[in-house]
């Protein structure tokens, strides 16, 4: 009588958590209320159960695992502020051109070697505006390339332990245990492997994706400079002069050139300094060298530049399609449009005045008028009040012209590249240094993967690559906060008897057949979880009940950790599945069904390809 009782108060405890568990289910699958507070409510809610005290509740909150998670988001914004991710995505429209297949396999090797190091939620929010560009400039629809970034993303997840939130679950979850947890580089054969089946998988299939070049029309988008280029007319007016050998100018200051007589206008000096291009603004005191390049604007057409550089010893370098400075330079150099206000002292001056008088650092390019763009004239007009001017310069002179309370104008908008300025963007080799030596540290085990990424987090900021309200910023609080919510269900369930009942089932359904079966129905049960919460509350939910699992079969855990840890990065099914699906549906166009079609088989050949290579690695 006293064993039933007790199976009996066993089984209500069980099926209250249980309860729990299948409300937060249900709140994840309507997004109602956010996945964050789901976490708080279950964090509340679990104590209240009388199951876990609350110190065992928030146990998460000194989780390691969580303060790694945490600052390897600011690693990864550290790669972001420096223009690394970008500078990879300019380098593969480089290389591939127009080339589609091409295209797509340097952008998914691209995305999924950056992404191991980096959250992959990161990873794709930097690469939605490259493959935008892409598919501009290419004219692909970039519906054929958005579900291809996203299936690399995830992809990406299964590259090294830190390159995705599950991994570091199941890894914790081992430990906990009293187990070795994985080395950094266990998931990576599986993950390769993965890789190279994506990549034919997605040249064969390609053309399942549906193009939606033609869907709805967008919102009216913010001009960028090559829009105001066009518009104004400036393709002709750029010049990139380099100073010569023998120019008159060397070691002369920069006031020995009077560009206010010749309508030209000097944007910035171009100059190699060590291993890197730095670009000066023109100042009275700076002395040119050999090998400067001067950034000219020429705005009267009656200038002849050909007298001009052979009486100074200057050489023009061409310009082509890909080596336009006002747009090739858009993290130096920046445009505004701005309209003249009645009080304006400008008014009644002439563009030529306006240039030569000002010393906010920026100078007039484009008059704008009612009646269409002043073209010819344009040096001698003189501003009226509703005038358009199209100012330009560098960014910091802008935004302090921006921040003028003398009213001389009024800006109407910043064009969409300010949006896209790096902060950090001379420091792109500081920043792959710091990672590869957070990377070497974890590799090698010298100190705990957690103390490696804090010293690297701290290195970034010493370097100044990022600063604290940055770092702040770049963490995913909703992630965390879901995480920590969730990780109680692994002891009250373990407590309740829930994780020995899970494992007796799956152990029961597998029965005699070999613990290849084992590993097969885990992983299908872990995708199939993984369509209604996030993937790391499923391996916050799976990896106890993989261990466990593997302990009443006589056999190593390993596998069965493995086959959760792929199984929790598969999320390829739905829109939903994942973030980083949910970021690419807007860009892509794309449906439901699409993520369907395409995700279901490619995670069948996942989860035959684990099956055969798990116990290869990892024996049993």
């Amino acid at each position: 009588m006293r064993e039933l009782v007790l199976l009996d108060d066993w089984n209500w405890e069980l099926l209250l958590v249980l309860g729990l568990l299948f409300s937060a289910i249900i709140m994840f699958v309507q997004n109602k209320p956010r996945m964050d507070a789901v976490g708080m409510l279950m964090l509340a809610a679990l104590p209240l159960t009388g199951i876990l005290s609350i110190d065992e509740a928030l146990t998460g909150f000194s989780d390691p695992n969580i303060v790694l998670i945490a600052l390897l988001f600011v690693l990864g914004e550290g790669l972001v502020r420096t223009g690394v991710a970008r500078d990879i995505g300019d380098w593969i429209y480089q290389k591939a051109g127009n080339q589609e297949t091409k295209l797509l396999l340097l952008l998914m090797v691209s995305v999924a070697g950056l992404g191991s190091v980096m959250s992959s939620t990161a990873i794709v929010a930097i690469f939605i505006p490259v493959v935008l560009r892409i598919s501009s400039n290419t004219g692909i629809s970039p519906s054929k390339l958005m579900m291809p970034l996203s299936f690399a993303a995830l992809i990406s997840g299964m590259m090294t332990l830190i390159s995705t939130a599950p991994n570091l679950v199941v890894n914790s979850e081992l430990v906990r245990q009293g187990l070795d947890g994985f080395s950094f580089f266990a998931i990576t054969p599986f993950g390769i492997a993965i890789l190279l089946m994506g990549l034919g998988y997605m040249v064969f299939a390609r053309k399942f994706i549906p193009d939606r070049s033609a869907g709805k029309k967008s919102k009216k988008k913010r001009p960028t400079i090559d829009d105001w280029m066009h518009k104004y007319k400036l393709r002709l007016r750029q010049y990139r002069l380099e100073v010569q050998e023998d120019s008159s100018l060397l070691g002369l200051n920069f006031d020995a050139l009077d560009f206010s007589e010749r309508g030209l206008h000097l944007f910035a000096i171009e100059r190699r300094d060590k291993r890197q291009t730095v670009f000066h603004r023109p100042s009275k005191q700076m002395a040119l060298q050999e090998g400067d390049v001067l950034l000219l604007d020429v705005a009267d057409q009656g200038v002849q530049l050909s007298k001009f550089t052979k009486q100074y010893g200057l050489k023009r370098l061409l310009l082509t399609d890909r080596k336009r400075y006002m747009t090739d330079l858009s993290q130096e150099l920046g445009m505004t449009e701005a309209i003249i206000p009645v009080n304006s002292p400008l008014v009644g001056q002439t563009i030529h005045d306006a240039r030569v008088r000002s010393d906010s650092g920026v100078t007039v390019l484009g008059l704008w008028r009612a009646d269409g763009l002043i073209e010819d004239t344009f040096l001698d007009e003189e501003i009226r009040v509703g005038d358009t001017l199209l100012i330009a310069g560098f960014w910091d002179d802008i935004k302090r012209f921006q921040q003028d309370d003398r009213s001389y104008v009024v800006l109407l908008h910043l064009p969409a590249e300010f949006d896209d300025m790096l902060p950090a963007r001379t420091k792109g080799l500081h920043a792959i240094v710091i990672l590869a030596l957070v990377v070497t540290a974890m590799v090698t085990g010298i100190i705990p993967n957690v103390l490696a990424v804090l010293i690297g987090a701290l290195l970034m900021g010493l370097f100044r690559i990022i600063d604290m309200n940055s770092a702040y910023n770049a963490i995913s609080w909703k992630s965390l906060v879901l995480i920590v919510g969730m990780m109680p269900f692994s002891l009250a369930l373990q407590r309740t008897g829930g994780i020995e009942l899970a494992s007796d089932v799956l152990v029961d359904l597998v029965g005699d057949s070999a613990p290849r079966v084992g590993i097969g129905a885990l992983f299908l049960i872990t995708a199939i979880l993984g369509l209604f919460i996030s993937n790391t509350a499923t391996a916050v939910l799976m990896a106890p009940v993989a261990i466990s699992m593997a302990m009443e079969l006589g056999v190593s855990p390993y596998p069965f950790a493995m086959a959760v840890t792929l199984a929790a990065s598969s999320a390829f099914m739905t829109p939903v599945s994942s973030p980083v699906n949910t970021l690419v549906v807007a860009p892509g166009n794309y449906a439901f069904g699409d993520f369907v079609r395409m995700g279901v088989p490619f995670t069948i050949l996942i989860l035959l390809l684990s099956v055969f290579l798990i116990p290869v690695f990892l024996p049993f």
